[in-house]
């Protein structure tokens, strides 16, 4: 009866342990990470581990499994004193607010910008367990986008498509209000996709617009299908765009398409070494 009991109730803050905190929501998950608040369950680890590589998972954070059918037994196991959710993930709600209090965040909407709202995510999140590294990541980011801006400004002036692979034939394309989009604007460069998106990014786009984009970057951000990129520098249609056969062709590393800060600051990273190598030769 007591182990019953303990498990219908939500979790209260045990003395002298930091808040437990669970999430289903990938950038939420990586703001927490990045400002060091004691994570107990998430979803797909693995593969979170793949995709968005920064911040690390620890090891004791319990896997949820994946994320649009999360085991709840194992949330509940893991005894959070809150959860963290978003407007994607409001469906679970319900499930969840048994197990312990649950609190709503959103980074991406319609019509707003995704970086204003991730920042306003890590502040609220950070006021709310109490850690004075929510504050320096959002300073720290700030500051990095700014000087970048400054090296940027002293490149070719070329705009940057950023783009994810779907197949050899297909790309998703991320706009001005994907959190890619919201760098280059930071950061003083051009997106050169100025058509229309939906939540960030538009798919699948023929592999054949690209021709319509002759003077910009293209900047491929993993992950994309083994054989894709392979399959791709065999097109005779590819080899002949401008980009590729004057090597204006740049391969990040893999990045979070829907991340919050964190992978703000590593598309930020990743751009500025990629773009200073390619113009400093």
């Amino acid at each position: 009866m007591a182990l019953t009991a303990a498990l219908a109730t939500p979790a209260l803050v045990r003395a002298g342990e930091a808040r437990r905190v669970a999430t289903l929501d990938w950038a939420l998950l990586e703001t927490l990470l990045a400002i060091g608040a004691n994570v107990v369950a998430a979803p797909e680890l693995r593969q979170f581990g793949q995709i968005v590589v920064k911040p690390e998972v620890p090891a004791s954070v319990a896997d949820l499994g994946l994320r649009g059918t999360p085991n709840f037994e194992v949330l509940r196991f893991a005894r959070p004193d809150l959860i963290f959710s978003s407007n994607f993930y409001a469906w679970a709600d319900a499930r969840m607010r048994p197990i312990a209090p649950v609190e709503n965040h959103a980074v991406y909407k319609p019509g707003e910008d995704p970086y204003d709202l991730a920042q306003q995510t890590t502040l609220s999140i950070g006021e709310r367990l109490e850690l004075g590294a929510a504050r320096q990541l959002t300073e720290e980011l700030a500051g990095k986008l700014q000087r970048f801006r400054a090296v940027f400004a002293k490149g070719d002036g070329r705009p940057v498509i950023p783009i994810n692979l779907g197949d050899a034939r297909h790309y998703r394309v991320f706009g001005s209000d994907s959190m890619f989009g919201a760098v280059l604007k930071r950061t003083g460069l051009t997106n050169a996709w100025q058509g229309a998106t939906s939540y960030s990014a538009v798919a699948p786009v023929g592999i054949e617009t690209l021709a319509s984009m002759p003077d910009a970057w293209i900047v491929v951000i993993p992950p994309h299908p083994k054989d894709a990129l392979a399959t791709l520098e065999m097109s005779a249609f590819w080899n002949a765009l401008p980009a590729v056969s004057e090597k204006r062709v740049i391969i990040l590393g893999s990045i979070n398409p829907y991340g919050a800060l964190p992978a703000a600051m590593r598309f930020a990273d990743l751009l500025a070494e990629a773009l200073s190598s390619a113009w400093n030769g």
